[in-house]
C-alpha cells in the first residue's frame, strides 16, 4: 500500500525508535512497566449543580403593549 503520508511515517518512525531505546534503558536499569486501564473515549459530562442562585435566574420579558395602549400613547403624543 502506498501512503500519501510517507514523510510523516518516517518522522514518526524516528520517534518510535527513540522511545523504544528509552524503554529498553529503563528496563535495563531495573525499572518496571505497568499497563493501566485505558481512559474512556467519550467521558461523561461534568455534573451540573443542583443549587440555583436566585440572582442568576433569568428575568422574564415584559409583555408587549396592546393595540389599545399603543393607540392611547399615540393620542397622548399628538396632544403634546
Amino acid at each position: 500500500m502506498i501512503s500519501n503520508f510517507r514523510s510523516d511515517i518516517e518522522f514518526q518512525r524516528e520517534k518510535a525508535l527513540e522511545l523504544s531505546s528509552q524503554v529498553s534503558r529503563h528496563l535495563a536499569a531495573g525499572g518496571k512497566l505497568s499497563i493501566g486501564d485505558c481512559p474512556p473515549i467519550n467521558p461523561d459530562p461534568a455534573k451540573r449543580s443542583e443549587i440555583i442562585d436566585p440572582a442568576t435566574i433569568l428575568k422574564r420579558r415584559k409583555p408587549l403593549i396592546t393595540r389599545a395602549e399603543r393607540e392611547a400613547l399615540r393620542k397622548l403624543a399628538e396632544a403634546l
